[in-house]
């Protein structure tokens, strides 16, 4: 039986047409490598009723005034591998297995991120590694710096990473 630091189970797979709604909108896009991302910080206060002045619901139950931080959420993944770029559903499932294994190895907690593969080829497990864990670090520093999704007017400009192999 594995251990549950070794398993990326169900609470960790972004589902449901409104959270991927909020993400495809409100998220904040990038590229890089082999892949688009989208990626947002989820609201606690999104989540169950509304609160009014005083803190509580309109069914009568106190509710608490501060959200969830952020860290004490788990990270939620979407991955996505167009069947335009490849047709056979065992190459699709084999990049879908190492993108989820990459992002596994270095969660990411309270954050929701869309991993869409766009490229025609196939890439190593190690590449695939590499670009996932590039990935989630420039979220890291946008996490640092403040992100808010309010903040995002356009939120479909992509940025782009630095490559590792550019010369100076």
């Amino acid at each position: 039986m594995a251990s549950e630091g070794n398993t990326l189970g169900k609470v960790s797979r972004l589902s449901g047409k409104k959270s991927i709604a909020t993400l495809l909108a409100d998220g904040k896009w990038g590229a890089y490598g082999h892949f688009r991302y989208c990626w947002l910080i989820p609201s606690a206060s999104g989540k169950g009723p509304v609160c009014g002045p005083q803190g509580a619901s309109s069914t009568g139950i106190a509710l608490p005034k501060e959200p969830t931080p952020a860290s004490d959420r788990p990270g939620r993944i979407l991955i996505s591998v167009p069947k335009r770029f490849f047709k056979r559903a065992v190459k699709r499932n084999l990049l879908k297995r190492r993108i989820r294994e990459a992002y596994r190895v270095r969660k990411l907690a309270g954050v929701d991120i869309l991993f869409q593969y766009n490229s025609a080829e196939i890439a190593d497990f190690a590449v695939i590694s590499a670009e996932v864990a590039a990935i989630l670090s420039h979220i890291g520093k946008g996490l640092t710096e403040g992100y808010s999704p309010s903040s995002q007017k356009n939120a479909h400009q992509a940025c782009t990473l630095p490559s590792g192999n550019s010369e100076p």
